[in-house]
């Protein structure tokens, strides 16, 4: 599996248009609601590995795959630089803290392969610690699948056009300039090591109980509505009765007074400045006759 040519593009004839793209989007997060309940009502446990180049995308998908999901059922782990005390255990052992219990799923925003990625092309591990990796590995994701894990692994793959694009359009939009770092600029002068540190890590951890599914990303539409749909139909989820609830009528008021609204501090009406002029309040907005919260 080797990257595209340098400068080729993976997006299609053409960008996906936005959309059929929010439409098919919409549809596969509701059966991402399916398999989330799925998953707790039957005690899964899933892990979902993201890697991939600097820029390929990984975090839009990442916010869209969890975006109408409960935060207590799908976690995103991204961890910072390993501690001196974490440097000194077993590579996998900070990975392992983070595995799902039964019911949940887990994000690895970057994962234990660092160690074949970035690692390997810095210098931050020694050749002998790439090795053991690369032997350990699959014993680690044999493990965890025979332990009854759901396992899926996803590298984004992007041209070096557009990456660079993507980090020029970072460097000038004060929004996204905390997503790129000097590291990440290293990986446009070190383009052809990446790619052979990444084929070097498909060859050993492309494996049939836990393959690699690469994601061609230069579309990032197309990109993340590729990646969700594999997903799920890689997962034997099915609908799960949900309780039927029912909205109970509001009690009639009882007397109850707010106290004078003086005595409590709010935020200054920023919007304000931003409404039309003689527009009046916004819609909904608590009013000294509505009943307020309290």
């Amino acid at each position: 599996m080797n990257e595209r040519p340098r400068g080729a593009g993976g997006g299609g004839p053409g960008r996906l248009p936005r959309a059929p793209y929010e439409k098919e989007l919409r549809r596969l997060q509701i059966e991402l609601v399916k398999l989330q309940e799925w998953v707790r009502a039957e005690g899964q446990r899933v892990v979902v590995v993201f890697e991939g180049r600097d820029a390929a995308g990984k975090g839009g998908a990442i916010k869209r795959f969890t975006a109408r999901l409960n935060p207590r059922v799908v976690r995103t782990v991204a961890l910072p630089v390993p501690t001196d005390r974490e440097r000194t255990q077993w590579y996998f052992q900070r990975y392992v803290e983070q595995l799902p219990a039964a019911g949940e799923i887990v994000l690895f925003d970057r994962s234990w392969y660092n160690r074949a990625g970035v690692e390997r092309v810095m210098g931050f591990c020694t050749e002998e610690e790439h090795r053991r990796f690369l032997r350990q590995c699959p014993v680690f994701e044999r493990m965890l699948v025979e332990d009854g894990i759901l396992l899926r692994k996803y590298w984004f793959s992007v041209s070096d056009a557009e990456q660079e694009r993507r980090f020029r359009q970072r460097l000038s939009d004060p929004t996204r300039r905390w997503k790129i770092s000097a590291m990440d600029l290293e990986s446009i002068t070190r383009w052809e090591a990446y790619s052979q540190a990444k084929d070097e890590m498909f060859a050993g951890t492309d494996l049939p109980e836990a393959p690699w599914y690469v994601v061609e990303s230069d579309d990032k539409r197309a990109a993340r509505i590729n990646m969700i749909a594999h997903l799920l139909s890689t997962v034997p989820y099915g609908d799960v009765r949900l309780p039927r609830l029912r909205l109970p009528p509001r009690p009639a008021p009882t007397g109850y007074q707010r106290p004078p609204r003086h005595l409590q501090t709010y935020v200054p009406d920023h919007a304000a400045s931003l409404r039309a002029p003689n527009h009046g309040p916004a819609p909904g907005a608590d009013t000294a006759g509505g009943r307020g919260d309290g």
